[in-house]
């Protein structure tokens, strides 16, 4: 009797081991899947008109979307089943990938709208800024576990920030992508500010970014005369002044704010916008603009509380996370996905100068859609081994 007893216990706990195994994080995956199929119905909504004139297809874009899109929900639920601790072990040839895929675009990218930042491979293209993004969080992690009490000091600081910010070099000066850039090295100092103790450096960094950005643009604003010389120089002025650059460099910001204000509070409905005839690339950067003008303020401020919550269910996840590399990687993916929802719909309200930076889940780009929910796959294999 005893035997059996005992025989059934260990039973028992065998099971409850592979329930636990098994847990899966439904809120994040709901939240994702809104998140992306919202994406869709607003790409549909804001490309049509325009795809329509240049293709003769109102669903150009949106079936460009969708199968990056079925792409990126197959890496998620196959991802998700990878033990993340072998990303671990695959740092380094994650992040040589990465540096070989910028390295690429020399001889191979293709420019697109003035941009060089694409590899085509066949019809399908590559956007390897993405790639160091995901890159960055691994790596990072990586560096993080390894050096340990070692990050307090200026040499293990500064180690664990320098092969990340190779990355972001590389990314600015190959492609021209100074918004991917910043995000990699915003990446690396939100996972580094979580692992180390103390503020100061972090204060101080923060004080010190500040004063060269007021520098930056008292240069640009008493520069004016020279200011066409330098096209960031540009967008700052424009920024500043958009009314004055309002025929070139403005005109996107200034059709995106008339698309806002339009809005109102409930919209004009699904489909009914009319900036999205104005708006060069609509679909991209500033689809944000037609959410509001379509769902009004209260649209707006649903898909806010939707990149909330799922921050916040991402930050559940890292803080019970089985171990450190694990909740590192959760707080990479975070800081990724926080850092563009905040910055887009700077750009959008005319905060910050106008830069390119996608909405995620919901902008139009393959390559980002996919790599952002390859990173979702790696978050809920890191919930499933917290178990209930």
């Amino acid at each position: 009797m005893p035997v059996l007893w005992g025989m059934n216990l260990n039973r028992t706990a065998t099971l409850k081991k592979q329930r636990e195994e098994r847990y899966v994080d439904y809120s994040l995956i709901f939240i994702i899947l809104f998140l992306v199929m919202f994406g869709l119905i607003m790409l549909y909504s804001t490309s049509s008109y325009d795809a329509n004139l240049q293709t003769g297809d109102p669903a150009y874009y949106f079936k460009h979307q969708l199968l990056p899109t079925i792409i990126g929900l197959s890496f998620m639920i196959v991802i998700s089943f990878i033990p993340y601790k072998l990303w671990q072990k695959m740092t380094v040839i994650i992040y040589g990938v990465a540096a070989l895929l910028l390295i690429l675009v020399i001889p191979f990218g293709r420019t697109i709208n003035g941009a060089r930042r694409w590899i085509y491979i066949g019809s399908v293209s590559i956007q390897p800024a993405e790639a160091a993004k995901v890159a960055t969080i691994v790596f990072t992690a990586t560096i993080i576990i390894k050096l340990q009490k070692n990050l307090t000091t200026p040499k293990g600081f500064g180690i664990a920030i320098l092969f990340p910010a190779i990355l972001a070099f590389m990314v600015y000066k190959i492609t021209r992508n100074l918004s991917s850039a910043v995000i990699i090295i915003g990446i690396t100092v939100i996972m580094l500010f979580v692992a180390t103790p103390g503020y100061k450096r972090y204060i101080l960094g923060g004080l010190a970014l500040a004063a060269f950005i007021a520098a930056v643009i008292m240069i640009v604003v008493n520069s004016k005369d020279n200011g066409g010389k330098n096209y960031r120089f540009e967008r700052i002025l424009a920024w500043l002044d958009p009314n004055a650059y309002a025929s070139d460099k403005s005109f996107q910001t200034l059709q995106a704010l008339y698309a806002i204000g339009s809005g109102g509070i409930f919209g004009k409905g699904l489909g009914e916008s009319m900036q999205k005839m104005k708006l060069p690339e609509a679909q991209n950067d500033m689809i944000f603009s037609i959410i509001c003008e379509e769902l009004g303020l209260f649209g707006a401020i649903a898909v806010m509380i939707m990149f909330i919550l799922l921050i916040w269910r991402l930050m559940v996840i890292a803080n019970n996370a089985p171990d450190m590399f694990g909740a590192l990687l959760v707080i990479g993916v975070m800081g990724h996905i926080a850092i563009q929802v905040i910055l887009n719909i700077a750009v959008v309200t005319n905060t910050i100068p106008n830069t390119g930076i996608t909405l995620p889940f919901i902008s139009y780009g393959g390559s980002a859609v996919i790599i952002q929910l390859a990173e979702v796959g790696m978050t809920l294999n890191v919930a499933r081994n917290i178990g209930r």
